[in-house]
């Protein structure tokens, strides 16, 4: 897997974990439909 350099201002698509939203934006803090916590779709899941 090739590293990836981490910019905070760079934009990322991020998804919600309650009801599936997807944000592009910098770091949302939670879901704008729900309110629920969201995660980066770069970062695997394990």
């Amino acid at each position: 897997m090739k590293d990836i350099r981490f910019n905070p201002e760079d934009e990322s698509t991020y998804e919600c974990f309650n009801c599936g939203t997807l944000v592009r934006t910098t770091a949302p803090a939670q879901c704008p439909d729900c309110g629920t916590d969201m995660r980066n779709r770069r970062t695997p899941i394990e």
